[in-house]
């Protein structure tokens, strides 16, 4: 099996071993060991919380810069919809797509366009037969992961439609070749301007057999320092935006629901909010409904950890662009309106291991479980995380697989040498 490329790292020498990261990582995949963290990468999502948190910047971004895109002939910028919300005062979004041109890029191809293909698309597929239901949004890399280690019975509810990025690399190096046939496909490269890490890990991994046909990806927060300064509201700017409402508003929670037209929806932002609904779908506890959003972050894209701006006032902004704008300037081919291309499809999710398993067998399982069960009994069970894991429990299942040892507990080793 291919090892999952992450792009959520740890800085050693800012880490002081606070413990503040462990207490907010949603699959408990950071243990304190010597007094540095240290991140599981098989039960790492890249969901960025550990960045988001860190009081010290010990975890940051992997992702790549913009002179990574000198190698290309012919340089494509993709704008994610959430870039429109970093700025202050913009009613035009033809000023952003401008300046992205100013600062070296060739064409610019709105990933918000794309979002308006699947949103179509996304329409047909749940009127598709035998599509589980509820069916949940594959757009935010971080729920697919999630699902695929810590709700792997929800896997079949996945939308098998390829998130609005990578649609949009597929149709800008089309529109590439198809202007300018003296290209070579390997001249022509396409940079992601990426709200989070997430979606640099998907680059770089894929889905299955899949290979993402992104070149670059690279934070929001590099890009816009440079946009400032070429930007200027004071001049004309060509009008060359393909896209509408509903594709600038997948940069925000409810977005991508709402856009589907069915009022059977949920959407929920912010992972520990994610979490619980796919508690209650698993379980079946929640109403019947035809589509769930789920996105990572707060506020949904807009509120990524490699953006600028309060995902709050973010959104406000993007309400404001939205006014000017018509519902959609993209819709399917009519004649073509009963069916879904496959180049908007992908044929087979990714396959992780369960983080809930312990075992090889279900005996053997059984056996751990039952030890944890009973080491966990003699642990305090305040979940302090002194000990290095984020919860007693997780420390019993630490020494059970043979990676703590009882005395790693301070508490019970101080309680236990107080009562000699």
């Amino acid at each position: 099996m291919t090892k999952y490329k992450h792009s959520v790292l740890l800085d050693e020498t800012k880490c002081t071993g606070c413990t503040t990261c462990l207490k907010h990582c949603p699959t408990e995949a950071i243990r304190i060991r010597n007094g540095k963290a240290v991140i599981n990468a098989d039960r790492c999502i890249d969901c960025g919380e550990c960045i988001r948190n860190c009081p010290h910047k010990a975890k940051k971004p992997v992702c790549e810069k913009l002179s990574d895109m000198e190698r290309f002939k012919w340089k494509i910028a993709l704008p994610a919809p959430s870039l429109y919300g970093q700025f202050d005062n913009l009613e035009d979004i033809n000023y952003v797509l401008d300046g992205l041109k100013k600062i070296g890029f060739d064409d610019v191809f709105e990933v918000a366009k794309a979002a308006e293909y699947v949103t179509a698309y996304t329409r047909q597929y749940l009127k598709t037969e035998g599509v589980a239901k509820p069916a949940i949004s594959s757009a935010c890399p971080v729920v697919v992961r999630l699902i695929s280690l810590r709700f792997p019975s929800l896997s079949d509810h996945i939308v098998h439609m390829l998130p609005p990025m990578e649609v949009a690399a597929r149709m800008a190096k089309e529109k590439a070749i198809a202007e300018h046939p003296e290209l070579l496909p390997e001249e022509i490269g396409v940079c992601f301007i990426t709200p989070c890490p997430a979606k640099a890990s998907y680059a770089k991994n894929g889905f299955a057999d899949y290979s993402s046909l992104v070149d670059v990806v690279v934070p929001i927060s590099d890009v816009y320092f440079q946009l400032i300064g070429k930007m200027s509201g004071d001049e004309d700017v060509p009008d060359i935006t393909e896209t509408g409402r509903i594709g600038i508003g997948w940069a925000r929670s409810g977005g991508e629901a709402t856009a589907i037209f069915n009022s059977d929806y949920l959407a929920a932002d912010g992972i520990e909010n994610v979490i619980k609904v796919l508690d209650q779908v698993e379980t079946g506890n929640i109403p019947p409904l035809e589509f769930i959003e789920l996105n990572a972050c707060p506020g949904g894209c807009v509120g990524g950890v490699l953006t600028i701006q309060n995902p709050f006032i973010a959104k406000a902004r993007l309400q404001s662009i939205r006014r000017y704008l018509p519902v959609s300037q993209n819709k399917p081919d009519q004649s073509a309106s009963d069916y879904i291309p496959e180049s908007f499809l992908f044929n087979e999710l990714p396959e992780y291991s369960p983080i809930s398993k312990l075992g090889s067998t279900m005996a053997e399982s059984m056996r751990m479980m039952a030890d944890i069960q009973k080491i966990k009994g003699n642990l305090p069970g305040i979940d302090c995380g002194a000990c290095g894991a984020p919860s007693c429990k997780a420390f019993a299942e630490d020494i059970v697989k043979g990676l703590a040892c009882p005395e790693g507990c301070p508490i019970r080793r101080n309680t236990e040498g107080g009562k000699d």
